[in-house]
């Protein structure tokens, strides 16, 4: 019997070693990783420095909940990226049957507006367009009459209840697109780099949508479009996301879609000096943001990459 015991001992003394083996290797392989990050907040801090405006960032693993962030509550001026929104209230009013994507709005001489490539130069005398197609117009090429004629079906009221009743009370969609008298008079469209994170986040988890719509949200948002987060990631990586431009503004926010760390980045700046400054510097961070997610993508815990090479 006591040779059973002095058995059974040697065997929890074993089992506990192994344990404590495994824990601190997993420990050693997050300081790794911790310390990558640190590494990422370091990079994006001297970007930061060097530019002559306001930044905010902010950016989520979506498969570890983990965050970095720089003025995230600050209020930006959204340009496009506001689109965002009004996209959602497309797709959650079909949900609820109040239009159909397939419906058709009329396009009228009276609703065209500038910041347009398409719609201001058609529909003489007059055009019909699907709701879809507009919306399609609208992300990809920022045509600000498409963006309009949805905001008109779908009510700017609507729109902003509907953020309100996700808990995002600083981003606003206040005036339609071209709208200078509504610019003068101090209502613009704004978020924080927080609340659009947010947004987002909501949407991939499937709170807000249904898997149908969810997924046509993020394919529309992942059309090919001339954007800084979209030239920051390798050929071949998916980017769901909506830049937006005023004058000294420039803003990019979206999803970028990895297989085992996805990731949320949205990059608002304002009060800029350099409007190119301000692209170049949302693609710095695209860049190094990519670089980080990436190498945790294709790396063991240790780092190691393992290739046929």
């Amino acid at each position: 019997m006591t040779a059973f015991f002095k058995s059974r001992k040697a065997t929890y003394f074993l089992i506990a070693m192994l344990m404590i083996g495994l824990s601190s290797g997993q420990l050693e392989a997050d300081n790794k990783a911790n310390l990558l990050e640190k590494r990422l907040i370091n990079d994006i801090k001297v970007i930061n420095d060097q530019l002559d405006g306001l930044l905010g960032v902010a950016i989520k693993d979506l498969a570890t909940g983990r965050t970095i962030v720089i003025n995230e509550n600050e209020i930006f001026p959204q340009a496009s990226s506001i689109k965002i929104a009004v996209l959602l209230e497309v797709l959650r009013q079909a949900e609820e049957g109040q239009l159909k994507l397939d419906e058709f709005i009329n396009l009228t001489p009276e609703a065209k507006v500038g910041g347009g490539l398409i719609l201001a130069y058609l529909g003489y005398p007059s055009l019909k367009m699907s709701i879809r197609d507009l919306a399609v117009l609208m992300v990809v090429l920022s045509d600000n009459t498409a963006t309009n004629l949805l905001i008109d079906r779908v009510g700017m009221k609507n729109i902003n209840n509907r953020l309100k009743s996700l808990g995002l009370n600083q981003t606003r969609l206040e005036r339609k697109m071209m709208d200078i008298k509504a610019a003068e008079e101090g209502r613009e469209n704004i978020s924080t780099p927080f609340e659009m994170m947010t947004l987002l986040e909501k949407i991939y988890k499937g709170q807000i949508l249904s898997p149908a719509s969810r997924q046509e949200f993020f394919n529309i948002l992942a059309l090919p479009k001339d954007s800084p987060l979209q030239q920051a990631v390798s050929e071949g990586v998916v980017v769901a996301d909506k830049p937006g431009e005023l004058e000294a503004v420039r803003c990019d926010s979206g999803l970028v879609f990895l297989n085992k760390h996805p990731y949320i980045i949205c990059v608002m700046t304002t009060y800029l000096k350099s409007e190119a400054e301000g692209n170049a510097t949302i693609k710095k961070i695209g860049q190094a943001a990519f670089s980080y997610f990436d190498r945790l993508e294709r790396s063991s815990e240790y780092g190691r990459i393992v290739s046929e090479k």
